[in-house]
């Protein structure tokens, strides 16, 4: 059992307002956010705007932009395919996948000859390479060139075959080439390209475009305030015949409330003002009696798709000691991390870095993780103490206790004291701060000094890019993509562009296996580099099965639950036939990202 200080620590932490995903504008109506739009056509969803909408360009960084244009949004601006969370296939949406003429020299797309701008311009080649090569963002580490060929079918109509060429000379890895196109948002070169001669790139990123933006995707932006985003239906919209038999969306209109908390969003979920969510609400099973539910209707309710996690500054004493690391993954009570931090959000942890879901549960072989990883299933509190203690004698740390039995602190093998270590976690995101306060009641307890490190979130990015912490609270490739679990230990363990304290590392930010020191274990970096072009899967187990392997033997992070790529919950008040694990026809998304937004055309109005 855990502590009462953790047990209330955790119920003040969930009942807190700001989750990690809940908005914090204000809405000033909880009933009426839309105005006179008429609730049988409107379709309320929230948690990914936070604030008051600014850009709507889809040039802008991702982190400038607003809902629905920054991030793998699908409603305004399309990439060229969808990647299906469910079953791991990559479905069409601006172009089709050509598998068979996809390899690892090239992946090959055909475009939708069907697919047209807003503006009735058909969309292009021309869109694609101005966005690839052209637009904002960077894709020379990924892609060497995009060839172009025009096919003619049967009925005369001409389709334009694209190969991205995979960059030998730099990553030379389809797998991230795939996650490029599905993530990649095409957008309107006969607009952009004449702003960006006018005004430049620089200049042309930092334009709204809130006014009648020509789109590809089936909603338009009707208006943005603090309180809310309104998307309106496009009935033109070419996907409704080339890929919907003709259809149009159920809603006409979409609405996004941003929430000034996350008590707002639970309320307005409760009540059926709000037909969606992707916010953490702790405690989802009591809402099913007001026709709030999610994917499955027990735990852990939301299907896997992210890692939270501890990762370990690898440089820093004692941290630099793999048996350290080991003794404070042994030391976490890691039920009541399921049952108190996350409410029974996540199944049972297994040791290692991949996830045992549909997609790549094939890769975990259970023998070994007995063999080379911590035991996570000890229950008895005396037990997991008495192993952890054992692990930091073998390895000749001392833990220093006051008379009282609290901890004073820690000595290595030398006899030096150990300066306390703390867990850099950002203040407010409530389900991360359970799970540290979790994690740290655990290891004070089998004798490891060590502290929450709460920070805001202007401390928090540069200190986890330029190295400045001793464990930090991440959430690795959060989104689920066709390069799992390979980005995983790509972003945990690759040394290829390993770099020093205080310089900004973009993966491997625990500074794990540096190269050209004693230790250093080249195996790492040659499976990560081999895996992508690998074709047999026989071969791609066995790598995924080698690096596992060694993710457990040296411990650099400490993954703690599984938890959703989105927390999908949705009420039926209003709008039925959601995906769920009964009637699994979309991922557990929310109707804007992926395959997800297929849900549009077939949600249904309440009887």
């Amino acid at each position: 059992m855990i502590g009462l200080k953790s047990i209330a620590r955790t119920a003040l932490a969930l009942s807190a307002s700001g989750a990690l995903l809940s908005g914090c504008g204000d809405a000033s109506s909880e009933g009426d956010l839309g105005g006179a739009l008429p609730r049988q056509q409107t379709l309320y969803l929230s948690g990914q705007q936070n604030d008051a909408p600014g850009s709507f360009n889809p040039l802008a960084e991702s982190w400038m932009a607003s809902w629905p244009v920054g991030g793998r949004f699908n409603l305004m601006y399309e990439p060229l395919i969808t990647y299906n969370s469910l079953n791991g296939k990559i479905e069409p949406l601006l172009g089709t996948l050509v598998e068979e003429l996809s390899n690892n020299d090239s992946i090959v797309v055909d475009l939708n000859p069907a697919a047209k701008w807003s503006d009735g311009k058909p969309v292009t080649s021309v869109d694609v390479t101005f966005m690839f090569l052209r637009g904002s963002i960077n894709s020379t580490e990924q892609i060497s060139a995009i060839h172009i060929d025009s096919l003619k079918g049967a009925d005369g109509v001409i389709t334009e075959r694209l190969s991205f060429m995979v960059a030998k000379d730099k990553r030379n890895n389809p797998l991230t080439v795939r996650d490029m196109l599905q993530a990649t948002r095409i957008a309107p070169s006969h607009v952009f390209e004449p702003l960006i001669k006018e005004k430049g790139l620089d200049e042309t990123k930092k334009l709204p475009m809130d006014q009648n933006p020509v789109v590809s995707g089936p909603y338009n932006l009707r208006s943005a305030d603090p309180n809310k985003i309104i998307l309106e239906r496009r009935d033109d919209y070419w996907g409704n015949a080339a890929l919907h038999d003709g259809k149009l969306p159920a809603p006409k209109f979409i609405v996004h409330p941003i929430y000034k908390n996350n008590e707002h969003n639970t309320i307005a979920m409760r009540e059926g003002n709000l037909d969606a969510s992707q916010s953490f609400i702790p405690r989802i099973a009591r809402k099913a009696s007001a026709g709030v539910h999610t994917w499955w209707n027990e735990p852990p309710y939301f299907r896997p798709g992210a890692m939270p996690m501890l990762v370990i500054n690898t440089l820093k004493e004692p941290l630099n000691d793999k048996r350290f690391r080991r003794a404070l993954a042994t030391a976490i009570d890691y039920n009541a991390l399921r049952q108190f931090a996350v409410s029974n959000y996540t199944s049972t942890l297994k040791a290692g870095l991949i996830m045992p879901t549909d997609l790549e549960g094939k890769y975990i072989v259970d023998e070994d993780l007995d063999k080379y990883g911590v035991n996570l299933r000890i229950s008895d509190e005396a037990e997991r103490l008495a192993a952890v203690k054992q692990i930091l004698s073998e390895a000749g740390f001392k833990s220093v206790f006051n008379d009282d039995g609290t901890l004073d602190h820690m000595e290595n093998a030398k006899g030096e004291r150990l300066p306390t270590l703390y867990i850099t976690s950002p203040n407010g995101w409530t389900d991360w701060e359970a799970m540290v306060t979790i994690a740290v009641e655990g290891m004070r307890k089998a004798g490891i000094d060590i502290r929450e490190g709460f920070v805001d979130g202007g401390s928090y990015w540069p200190a986890m890019g330029l190295g400045n912490f001793d464990l930090v609270m991440h959430k690795p490739v959060a989104d689920v993509t066709p390069s799992l679990p390979w980005s995983r230990f790509n972003e945990i363990m690759a040394s290829r562009d390993w770099q020093p304290l205080g310089a900004w590392a973009g993966v491997n930010i625990g500074r794990y296996n540096q190269p050209g020191t004693e230790g250093f274990r080249p195996e790492v970096d040659q499976l990560l580099s081999a895996i992508p072009l690998m074709t047999d899967s026989v071969e791609i187990a066995k790598a995924y099965r080698e690096l596992n392997k060694i993710f457990m033997e040296d411990q650099p992070s400490i993954p703690l639950v599984y938890l959703p790529e989105q927390f999908y919950e949705f009420s039926d008040r209003v709008w039925t036939n959601w995906p769920t694990a009964e009637n699994p026809y979309a991922p557990a998304q929310l109707p804007w990202v992926a395959s997800g937004t297929k849900i549009l055309w077939n949600l249904k109005l309440a009887k």
